[in-house]
């Protein structure tokens, strides 16, 4: 009875609108607060500061203290209020830093009509002096070396003997070494702008960002910054600063060192912003020659007229397209290096095989060994010290591709280019941090060996456990690079996260791309039999590329393990390792997050960022 009167009473209470908590709720509003929660900053280093707000019903105030003290108070700068016409408003004060170290924790409460909505940060600033300090660092970057990467060049290059190996690589003699991890804040796999960016700047973004946190506009070029190592070291002490790369030299890894926007496609942008003289690069190496030429010459990948050729010359520096002309460089003199219109060819089309229909007229491209050499010759120059980002950029490439040999012999040249670097330190001080670690990790791996001796071929061929025999490279010259990428026994590689494509476990004479784009109808993907949703009549999909099939080869037809809409193998999650040696070196232990080797560069130097040079 008791009961059935309170049921009677709450029913009569909605009626009447009076039973407040059971009524519809105005949604609160969304507050974001960037730099994210858990950033972790170095003293002095520079940071646009933001709040924004979104879908607030009538805004009434919004109140950001950091410590308990009022953030324009905090910072001594007053925050920008702006409506951005997309149901968001920003509150924002560029170019702050934290001058000490410590905790700080930043609260955000805005109200509006449906009351209070809260959002924190917690954030940790620091400023660590490695004991012996670094007058150089060099920080080499093999894309998307993962472990395996590192293992396939192990076993070719240096062979085997009753299962020991003959040798190990240069980066895995090094004294220090770490797993580091990857993910940006937005994702678990992350691309090659976002973690190259990490190890620059040591903040996390988000896939194909650099130098940015994401704030919630179209534009790609306004987002919060955060100073990168590049201009922190010009800044602070006047250092010189080289970018080597086989990529374009605006391609994400190197672009990540200098360069500030949530969209790394902007090369033409980054070409022109690599002018900027708070962080210009004193060496810029690499291809995509075609970002730096006018929209109106032939070919030119930019949106404007600018000439940044003509722009870098006039800052006085030597422009040379190929490798005779890099080597005779003048050392005493900034140099731009653009050996291609696009990437530089590889290892093996480049140096071994160079077939005219792949290398067309760019016969003459340096090798890594030798663009590290001219680099360090030239930054060395500066009593202040330097830094250098030297990448192995076709590692990842050719994994894309799902060529693991071309990959493999790229990694093989990437190693001999840290030996030389390895061997330049000792004769010149042995004052330089030096670094090798990949940006991010691929899906590939040895399953064993592959050989066709017993007349098995294909998927049969594949050599597993007690029948995956050692295979057979040779090497004549002992120059670590085997004579032939097609052995009667060659590795097994099989990829975990492949698009459809054909596979015969053989070296192909000219690269060749896994697939090819496709528009399929809904009716064709049914009978085909695939399993993704349409949402509408086609739609372009990847399909095995049938130049890779040649009649009376074992082709085997795999089937994808990723979206169809996905033309290329794809980056891991897993965590890479990273290898280092010289002053600041013991930083490197255990397993660290990406945004560490940031930190560990900046204490191997010492800087103080509170501090500008004078």
């Amino acid at each position: 009875m008791k009961r059935n009167m309170l049921k009677c009473a709450v029913l009569s209470m909605i009626a009447c609108g009076s039973f407040a908590a059971l009524a519809p709720s105005v949604q609160a509003a969304d507050v974001r607060v960037l730099p994210v929660d858990n950033a972790k900053f170095l003293a002095g280093a520079k940071f646009d500061f933001d709040v924004e707000v979104a879908n607030a019903k009538n805004l009434k105030d919004v109140d950001i203290t950091i410590n308990g003290k009022k953030a324009e108070k905090f910072f001594g700068q007053k925050l920008t209020a702006k409506d951005l016409g997309n149901g968001v408003v920003s509150y924002r004060v560029n170019a702050v830093n934290f001058p000490k170290t410590g905790a700080y924790e930043v609260k955000v409460t805005a109200k509006d009509d449906a009351g209070d909505s809260k959002a924190d940060a917690r954030y940790t600033v620091v400023q660590q002096k490695a004991q012996r300090q670094a007058k150089n660092v060099i920080l080499f970057v093999g894309d998307g070396m993962s472990l395996q990467a590192r293992e396939m060049a192990r076993i070719i290059s240096k062979g085997m003997t009753n299962g020991k190996y003959n040798d190990l690589l240069a980066m895995e003699k090094m004294p220090h070494n770490c797993l580091i991890t990857t993910s940006g804040y937005d994702s678990l796999t992350t691309d090659s702008a976002n973690s190259a960016s990490a190890y620059a700047t040591g903040h996390k973004s988000v896939v194909n960002a650099m130098g940015v946190y994401a704030d919630s506009t179209k534009d790609p070029f306004d987002d919060p910054r955060v100073e990168n190592v590049t201009e922190i070291v010009k800044r602070t002490r006047g250092m010189s600063v080289g970018l080597v790369t086989q990529a374009e030299s605006t391609d994400a890894t190197p672009a990540a060192m200098v360069g500030h926007t949530r969209r790394r496609a902007n090369q033409d942008y980054l070409a022109s912003e690599y002018l900027e003289d708070y962080h210009r690069p004193d060496v810029i190496m690499g291809g995509g020659s075609l970002r730096y030429i006018p929209k109106s010459d032939k070919g030119s990948k930019r949106h404007d007229e600018e000439n940044v050729i003509e722009d870098f010359k006039a800052k006085g520096y030597t422009f040379v397209t190929n490798s005779k002309e890099m080597m005779a460089a003048p050392t005493n003199k900034p140099l731009l290096g653009l050996f291609h219109p696009s990437t530089m060819n590889v290892y093996i089309d480049r140096e071994m095989l160079k077939n005219p229909e792949v290398l067309g007229k760019y016969t003459d491209q340096p090798n890594l060994i030798n663009m590290t050499k001219k680099s360090l010759d030239i930054l060395s120059q500066n009593p202040k010290g330097f830094f250098a980002m030297i990448e192995g950029a076709s590692i990842d490439k050719q994994l894309h591709a799902m060529d693991w040999q071309r990959a493999t012999y790229d990694t093989i040249e990437f190693d001999k280019a840290i030996a030389y670097a390895q061997k330049w330190n000792k004769e010149h001080g042995d004052d330089t941090l030096i670094i090798v670690v990949a940006d991010h990790a691929h899906g590939a791996s040895i399953t064993g060996t592959y050989h066709e001796r017993d007349g098995k071929k294909g998927l049969e061929a594949v050599r597993t456990y007690a029948d995956s025999i050692f295979p057979t490279f040779k090497d004549a010259d002992h120059d670590g690079f085997p004579d032939d990428p097609d052995p009667d026994v060659t590795l097994a590689v099989q990829y975990a996260n492949h698009p459809e494509y054909y596979e015969n476990f053989h070296f192909q004479k000219k690269p060749t791309l896994p697939t090819v784009s496709k528009t399929v109808t809904v009716q064709e993907a049914k009978q085909a039999g695939e399993k993704t949703e349409y949402h509408q009549a086609s739609k372009v999909v990847a399909k095995a590329n049938p130049a890779r099939h040649h009649d009376g080869d074992p082709w085997e037809l795999v089937p994808a393990d990723i979206p169809p809409t996905i033309g290329d193998e794809c980056h891991a999650a897993d965590d890479v390792p990273l290898n280092a040696e010289g002053p600041g070196s013991e930083y490197f232990n255990g397993v660290m997050d990406n945004t560490e080797v940031f930190f560990g560069i900046m204490r191997a130097l010492g800087i103080d960022a509170t501090k500008n040079a004078k």
